[in-house]
């Protein structure tokens, strides 16, 4: 196996998954936490009682059949004229119920709302698939009633980064495991070249190097800058 980098960090350095993600690795959105930062009032009401896990407010506001289970928060008419290519700002997350539910763990709210055929596969501002930000967040329940139901493991952020590749910054073997199991794409490569691989190297962390070579990883990946 060739010789591959690897960053390291100081003993006493708390672990952020998410900050060693080769592009976008510590966001200015979001420099502590993965979830999302929303404010009461951009938010409608089937949102609010999703963001709380109220699930039986959420059926009840479904059952109506006045709020449309793929609604989006209150910015998203706003940035449907953002310039087109450019990275929206905070307040453009143009979120779902589904994305809410999956960010905060509520796998009972998820599995209704899938019920009630939302869009599984739909993504926010920041590209981000209802199961991405599962994983990212965590929530491997949540992860695991997406998977069921057909989500795709292969939708890529807008940083190229894909479920996987946040599985291997969590250091979630299980998670990893599950994404494989529905054919989750080990040599993925984000914008910066770097497979799940390759992050699992630069996070040093020597477990899920030996899953992900055990599962068929390219030993011989490198990143755009060939290391």
């Amino acid at each position: 196996m060739k010789k591959l980098f690897t960053f390291w960090r100081r003993k006493d350095q708390p672990h952020n998954p998410s900050s060693h993600l080769p592009v976008g690795r510590v966001s200015t959105h979001h420099p502590t936490q993965p979830g999302y930062n929303l404010r009461d009032k951009d938010l409608k009401k089937l949102h609010k009682a999703v963001s709380v896990g109220d699930l039986e407010k959420v059926k009840e506001y479904l059952q109506l059949k006045k709020h449309d289970v793929n609604i989006r928060d209150r910015k998203y008419s706003a940035f449907r004229r953002f310039i087109s290519g450019q990275t929206p700002p905070l307040n453009f997350r143009v979120i779902t119920p589904l994305h809410l539910a999956c960010a905060n763990g509520y796998s009972n709210i998820v599995s209704l709302l899938i019920e009630k055929n939302c869009k599984i596969n739909v993504c926010d501002s920041e590209k981000r698939s209802p199961l991405t930000k599962a994983v990212q967040c965590a929530k491997e329940d949540c992860a695991a009633v997406l998977l069921s139901h057909g989500a795709d493991p292969n939708l890529a952020d807008l940083d190229g980064n894909t479920a996987l590749h946040y599985a291997v910054c969590g250091q979630s073997i299980s998670l990893v495991e599950k994404l494989l199991e529905h054919k989750a794409n080990l040599e993925d490569q984000n914008k910066d070249g770097y497979t799940p691989l390759l992050l699992a190297i630069t996070e040093n962390n020597a477990k899920m190097v030996d899953y992900l070579l055990k599962r068929g990883a390219d030993v011989n990946a490198s990143d755009k800058n060939q290391r």
